[in-house]
């Protein structure tokens, strides 16, 4: 780091302070962690498109398969076999491009090692059908986002509140998919994936 320059005792005092808001800020993103990140509430977002349910049931059903698919050579772990052919079941889903509205989703998947990855483009805002595993990974696409935020710190410590600034997490939902039900009943409801 670069030595301070020679300037005004009031704007030594001026970088002194900035200096030390700086060390403060640079603390508060330390202690961020990530159980504490995922601990936040996603914000709730409304459905892009609302169908009803005569429009779900005349809608055609489109299936879903990988636009390219790379194998590897390591072998499939049998302890997971059960889990992996629950998860390669096919559900009908919605997904959404909450960043870019009505954009397709680029993505790939490789759920467990021994399988081969997978390369999928998802059409938005339209019911399709395409495996669990990859209706999970694009309903786990999410991100945090920290701002800047002037507030007081009452510390217990007994030498009263401490103004500054504090880093504050949010997390932002960044694509979604959510289960597609033809059938409700009164009894049962809406199942999830």
């Amino acid at each position: 780091m670069a030595e301070k320059p020679k300037v005004t005792s009031s704007a030594e005092k001026e970088l002194d302070r900035i200096d030390k808001d700086f060390k403060e800020f640079d603390d508060n993103v330390k202690n961020l962690t990530m159980d504490r990140m995922n601990a936040v509430p996603k914000a709730e977002t409304a459905p892009q498109v609302d169908r009803s349910q005569a429009e779900l049931r005349n809608t055609k059903d489109v299936y879903l398969k990988p636009n390219r698919t790379i194998s590897v050579r390591d072998k499939f772990n049998e302890k997971f076999r059960e889990s992996w052919e629950y998860d390669k079941q096919y559900v009908q889903f919605e997904a959404e491009n909450h960043e870019i509205i009505g954009e397709t989703i680029d993505i790939w998947t490789r759920p467990y090692g021994g399988v081969s990855a997978e390369y999928w483009q998802v059409p938005t805002n339209k019911p399709v059908w395409g495996p669990r595993y990859l209706a999970e990974q694009i309903k786990r696409a999410s991100y945090h986002r920290l701002k800047m935020e002037q507030s007081v710190i009452n510390s217990n410590d007994h030498a009263g509140s401490y103004y500054g600034q504090m880093a504050v997490d949010t997390t932002v939902q960044r694509l979604d998919a959510k289960p597609v039900v033809k059938k409700t009943s009164l009894f049962m409801g809406a199942r999830n994936f």
